[in-house]
């Protein structure tokens, strides 16, 4: 577990975090590198336009890690995939290394991309690689463990970024890449460690290298029943095999719950969190915090995020629903946008006030962990069958890291033209998430997938319903 996700989510909540405290030497060194270059200093809109590339292309690269996720697993054996992925890491860290001394912006670009190319193969085969190592009784407690080290790596990227470690002009090329020692560590250790059982047994039809990896992953012991049921599991998957992406689009009985998910996901990265992640430093000093201090209390978020670990989102689901944590949530984020949308207004009245906005901050965090955040990675598990549940994973899949690189490469344009008003758009993005969570989805809570699914066919807007089919008649 450790090791895996010291290569797997680690690296993403790494790099998410990582690039906000070098902000500032980054852009400087696009500004020195053009000026060397070409004789002139650049346009402003220029340097944040290549800002910005930088920023977004760690989410394209994460995009076609994603896409490329089942094709690489299946092709090279899950350890392997781990194994390639990290010498990626390692590769990248090399161009990062390097631009400095070649005084190249373009190679923090290519950096950025492979590092998210690796990070989105990486996070997948984690995941992968963690329910199919586990028992079946522990399973859910282990594969919650990627989001401990996704919250893990977010602190981790905060901390190096202080000045006292990393966080100075001199060192920000060493800081991006200290995550690729991490994923060395993957590479010397992963080669001592079993393939996964179900690979084995399922892709390589290998009973004899199933049984060995079981026993040197959960002490001694003869394992037939679960190799049986690993068999029994598949011959099920064959019976009903999982649909394509366009096969779900097109599904009309499913209509509902394609909307929903596809909704939920586009709210929790237009409500603003990966930007806080992102571009906390631009954030605070837009709200008129010391420049010494913003470091520190990015640190502080961070250690928020730490506090509101996956296991106490479950116990929350448990007791109160998954729709309350929804649209509670969602109402409460954007309340807190609205009020940090006046108090940079008013940063200048006290010296007091940007602290308020900090506040409001941490307020959000803890909503968001608490709520959207938590509610939402188990979701497809509630409201799609087996068969769907796939191809439903790519679309999130897809959507996520879509808009996350969209966020990327227009936030520096949006602050710089709309200033404290653009938390506006993140207020109204997470209204609309608590309106139609309020209204129209159904609570799973203790319901099987059929008692849900009928509820989402009896949703009606307009008085019509994506359920009722076209009927023709012919009279002859």
């Amino acid at each position: 577990i450790l090791v895996l996700g010291l290569g797997g989510s680690f690296q993403v909540g790494f790099h998410i975090t990582g690039l906000s405290s070098p902000s500032p030497y980054i852009q400087r060194f696009i500004n020195n590198s053009w000026y060397d270059r070409y004789g002139e200093p650049p346009h402003p809109q220029t340097v944040t336009m290549i800002w910005s590339l930088i920023v977004s292309m760690f989410a394209v690269g994460g995009l076609f890690g994603a896409i490329s996720v089942k094709f690489i697993s299946d092709l090279l054996g899950r350890k392997k995939a781990m194994i390639c992925n990290s010498f990626i890491a390692v590769l990248a860290a090399g161009f990062m290394l390097t631009s400095k001394n070649v005084n190249s912006f373009e190679m923090i670009i290519v950096a950025r991309f492979l590092f998210g190319y690796s990070a989105g193969l990486g996070m997948n085969t984690h995941l992968i690689y963690l329910g199919e190592i586990s028992p079946r009784k522990i399973r859910g407690i282990v594969t919650l463990t990627l989001a401990t080290f996704l919250s893990l790596g977010k602190v981790s990227g905060q901390t190096f970024g202080l000045s006292e470690i990393l966080g100075r002009e001199d060192t920000w090329d060493i800081l991006l890449s200290v995550a690729a020692l991490f994923s060395f560590v993957q590479i010397v250790m992963l080669p001592f460690f079993p393939e996964t059982p179900r690979y084995l047994l399922i892709e390589k039809g290998d009973d004899k290298a199933c049984k060995k990896a079981l026993q040197s992953l959960w002490g001694q012991g003869d394992y037939q029943q679960e190799m049986d049921e690993m068999l029994t599991e598949q011959a099920a998957i064959e019976a009903a095999p999982p649909v394509s992406l366009l096969q779900l689009l097109r599904d009309r009985t499913v209509r509902w719950q394609v909307i929903t998910i596809s909704i939920i996901y586009c709210c929790n990265q237009l409500s603003g969190i990966s930007t806080i992640s992102t571009f906390t430093y631009d954030i605070f000093l837009e709200a008129g915090i010391p420049k010494k201090k913003i470091r520190y209390i990015t640190l502080g978020l961070g250690s928020v995020i730490i506090f509101s670990l996956p296991q106490f989102q479950g116990l929350l689901i448990d007791l109160t629903g998954r729709r309350p944590l929804l649209f509670g949530g969602y109402g409460v984020m954007s309340a807190c946008w609205i009020f940090v949308t006046v108090t940079l207004n008013l940063k200048d009245s006290s010296y007091w006030v940007p602290y308020i906005t900090v506040s409001l901050m941490v307020v959000f965090i803890m909503f968001f962990c608490g709520g959207p955040g938590g509610a939402t990675p188990t979701l497809n598990s509630e409201l799609f069958i087996q068969s769907n549940r796939m191809a439903s994973l790519v679309l999130t899949g897809l959507q996520g890291w879509f808009m996350f690189s969209v966020m990327g490469l227009v936030f520096p344009f949006l602050i710089d033209a709309l200033s404290s008003y653009l938390f506006v758009l993140f207020a109204s993005a997470c209204m609309l998430g608590s309106l139609y969570t309020f209204f129209l989805l159904p609570e799973t809570k203790g319901k099987t997938l059929l008692e849900i699914s009928e509820e989402f066919k009896a949703i009606t807007v307009c008085g019509k319903s994506f359920a009722e089919e076209t009927r023709t008649e012919t009279r002859l």
